[in-house]
């Protein structure tokens, strides 16, 4: 986990008004209070994400929550796809056959 300040230093273009804003609309959702603010790295990557959705993309902000939700559900599904093919694979192999099976069809 970073500071606000390690994350100021980090993300060049990043103001601090924006940065508030962004965690008042929870689209970032660092640990800790106002000032005291502690960042995991995917607060981070959302910031970058953020960012770049807004400057080099050139999304207005009305779009960028409806974004952040489209991209939150497909790694949520990502995440599930994952899990059901690692209990697929563990499987016994009728069970894997017969449900590869209907899948095909």
């Amino acid at each position: 986990m970073i500071t606000i300040e390690t994350l100021f230093v980090q993300m060049r273009g990043l103001r601090r008004e924006d940065l508030a804003h962004w965690i008042d609309n929870a689209w970032v959702r660092p640990e800790g209070t106002p000032g005291q603010y502690l960042f995991h790295d995917i607060d981070v990557a959302r910031v970058r994400l953020i960012l770049e959705l807004r400057d080099e993309m050139q999304v207005n902000e009305d779009a960028i929550p409806v974004v952040l939700l489209l991209l939150d559900q497909l790694y949520a599904l990502r995440r599930q796809t994952r899990q059901l093919t690692e209990a697929l694979q563990a499987a016994p192999d009728d069970v894997r056959e017969d449900l590869l099976r209907r899948l095909a069809s």
